[in-house]
């Protein structure tokens, strides 16, 4: 077991490091950036948290005895409308959805379409740029519509772009240098929101609640079968959180160009 004590450890990098049950005491963590990293369980006592942004999957979370988790779902469904019809108990409800992600998703590539090429590719604070994030949606249909859903063994296209947290895995592509242009990537996700489209126009609340029939073949995600509801709330998250990053990002480069 490691013992860190009265050490300056200021920049270093904790890539890949399990620290399940550590302890800190009396630990500077001031500027400290945490990418997916799994915080369940943690204690945090005696603690300063000034001007602290914490973005992510988050539930029991109490500030000084309080449950903020339900006052941050109230407040995010009032800032959002349509957020709420991201958790939908029905196949009427998965159209309603997908009716709604896809307008909202028009207005953001509009917005891209005004901005110069070059800022397309660019990043903001290490985060994924509005190209990349189109990638990755095309990537997430593919996962979990074409080959969880729809047993395509390898429907990958060359420029699918997984989570930087996946594995790599025989067959899946993940070319990080690739820089498309907006109108490639708009061809290809407009093949891949069609494809979602057709699959939640016929749904049915029986297919609903099926699984789906296992691919056998290696790659993303793993050979087993999957509950459909589960799959296509990913497809609902991804599309939607993915849309909310991208804004705020954009915001960003706007203010940067002006």
């Amino acid at each position: 077991m490691a013992e860190f004590t009265s050490e300056n450890l200021i920049g270093s990098l904790f890539e890949d490091v399990y620290l399940t049950s550590a302890r800190f005491r009396n630990v500077d963590l001031s500027n400290a950036r945490f990418d997916s990293v799994d915080l369940t369980g943690v204690v945090i006592r005696g603690a300063a948290l000034v001007n602290v942004d914490l973005s992510g999957e988050i539930e029991n979370l109490r500030v000084n005895g309080v449950d903020v988790v339900p006052l941050v779902e109230a407040e995010l469904n009032r800032r959002y409308p349509d957020r709420a019809k991201m958790r939908p108990a029905d196949a009427d409800g998965f159209r309603e959805a997908w009716d709604v992600l896809e307008r909202l998703w028009r207005g953001s590539v509009e917005r891209a379409q005004r901005m110069s090429p070059a800022s397309l590719h660019e990043r903001v604070e290490g985060e994924w740029s509005f190209i990349e994030t189109l990638r990755h949606l095309v990537f997430a249909t593919d996962a979990w519509v074409k080959r969880a859903i729809l047993g395509e063994p390898s429907p990958w296209d060359a420029l699918d772009l997984p989570h930087d947290e996946m594995p790599d895995e025989p067959g899946v592509p993940r070319d990080r240098g690739a820089r498309p242009s907006l109108d490639d990537v708009l061809a290809l996700r407009a093949d891949r929101m069609a494809t979602v489209g057709a699959v939640i126009t016929d749904l049915t609340d029986e297919k609903l609640a099926g699984v789906t029939e296992p691919v056998t073949e290696p790659g993303y995600p793993e050979p087993e079968s999957f509950a459909v509801r589960r799959c296509l709330e990913v497809i609902l998250n991804e599309e939607w959180e993915h849309r909310l990053y991208a804004e705020r990002d954009l915001d960003v480069l706007e203010s940067r160009s002006s």
